[in-house]
């Protein structure tokens, strides 16, 4: 039970990364804030977490509309009294047609900031004030190996990931010496259903495979440790730093 009393929201909860984190925090012992815009979602998930006597929150919205982050928190907050961890994983990709930058349609180029920047910045936003209220907390950002090594023909996509550890570092910066500590969490190619689209079509999963040393694309099981690792006290000293989880694919 390593977040026994810790209360750890989780945004784009209802299913991949999402998903499986708050399964698994919920039992390490953690009160889940499931934050997602499908409610169907979220109730299996309430389900399955409460067969198991965990203890969850659900909220139905859109991260990149300040009125539902902050009806989230605030009922978090009324919920379970504080809020210790944030986790940003709410995230998008963008349709198919989001492809080369000259050729990305300009709603699809503004849909992927929307959500995976803009989403960022306002749920950090709402958290750290509860955090600096309350002498600390811990934020992780869902960013991407295509933040740091670019995705070819995923412009908007690495765009918006660059943007999520750029501020993280910013917000490491800022909120140190306030006892947050604000990390990114990098994969790689993870099996969810965002991906399915490439990795569902053989000739393209082995494209995928093919350009990974460990010999296998990633599953969200493998993200839990590390993030978990970067919500506990181990990582009490780490912040602004992008940890990188993606067999190998961005090593050369």
């Amino acid at each position: 039970m390593r977040f026994k009393g810790q209360v750890v929201f989780i945004t784009g909860a209802g299913s991949g990364m999402g998903l499986e984190f708050s399964m698994s925090f919920a039992r390490e012992g953690a009160m889940v804030a499931a934050f997602d815009l499908s409610e169907e979602s979220l109730m299996r998930l309430a389900e399955e977490i409460r067969k198991k006597d965990g203890m969850i929150e659900t909220v139905t919205g859109d991260v990149s509309r300040w009125e539902d982050v902050d009806r989230a928190i605030s009922t978090t907050v009324a919920r379970f009294g504080r809020l210790n961890v944030l986790i940003n994983n709410a995230g998008i990709t963008g349709s198919q047609e989001a492809t080369f930058l000259h050729s990305t349609p300009i709603e699809e180029w503004e849909q992927v900031m929307r959500v995976n920047v803009r989403g960022v910045y306002l749920c950090s936003k709402r958290a750290i004030v509860e955090m600096l209220s309350r002498g600390g907390g811990k934020i992780v950002n869902v960013a991407s190996v295509a933040g740091l090594v670019a995705f070819p023909g995923r412009a908007a996509y690495t765009t918006s990931k660059g943007a999520v550890v750029q501020m993280t570092r910013s917000m490491a910066v800022d909120y140190a010496k306030h006892n947050i500590q604000v990390n990114a969490l990098c994969p790689g190619m993870i099996e969810t259903p965002m991906t399915q689209w490439r990795l569902s079509d053989p000739k393209l999963r082995e494209q995928v495979i093919s350009r990974v040393p460990a010999g296998r694309v990633g599953y969200p099981a493998d993200l839990v440790e590390p993030v978990m690792f970067l919500c506990g006290p181990g990582s009490d000293y780490m912040t602004g730093q992008a940890l990188v989880v993606d067999g190998g694919w961005s090593a050369w």
